[in-house]
């Protein structure tokens, strides 16, 4: 099954949380070997990557999430996976930090965003976007 966009029950799960405290966003995404855009989408049959395409969605989201106060506060490369399902790999994995889960409802709102995100919907194979609470780090796992 593949997971590009957030269901109606999720989002609203999400929006059902507590909106006023920092978020970070857990990114794990999959590409398509080349790119899916809608059959009238002008890049429909430039033969984009993937990975070409969620180029362009960073491209154009990048300066949204600025505006919202968000930030990558890591980003990494998919090596192996040690525990889990062995045909998960991702091609793009980060984590998104924002200041309230206002701003991250105001980029997914924003026209701009909107007009971005299909190059993202074009890009992804299947992604995992998990919510988490910040918490301190340390020298423990718990």
């Amino acid at each position: 099954m593949s997971h590009i966009d957030p269901t109606r029950a999720q989002f609203d799960a999400f929006k059902g949380l507590d909106r006023d405290h920092p978020v970070e966003m857990l990114n794990l995404v999959a590409f398509n070997d080349l790119a899916n855009y809608p059959g009238d989408h002008e890049l429909a049959r430039d033969g984009l990557t993937g990975a070409q395409a969620y180029a362009l969605y960073g491209k154009h989201s990048g300066p949204v999430l600025a505006r919202v106060g968000g930030s990558i506060l890591w980003r990494g490369g998919y090596q192996a996976t040690l525990i889990g399902p062995a045909d998960e790999a991702w091609d793009a994995m980060f984590i998104a930090r924002y200041p309230t889960a206002h701003a991250f409802l105001a980029m997914v709102s924003d026209p701009d965003y909107q007009r971005a995100v299909v190059h993202r919907q074009a890009a992804v194979r299947t992604s995992r976007l998990i919510r988490c609470a910040p918490q301190s780090g340390g020298e423990r796992f718990a």
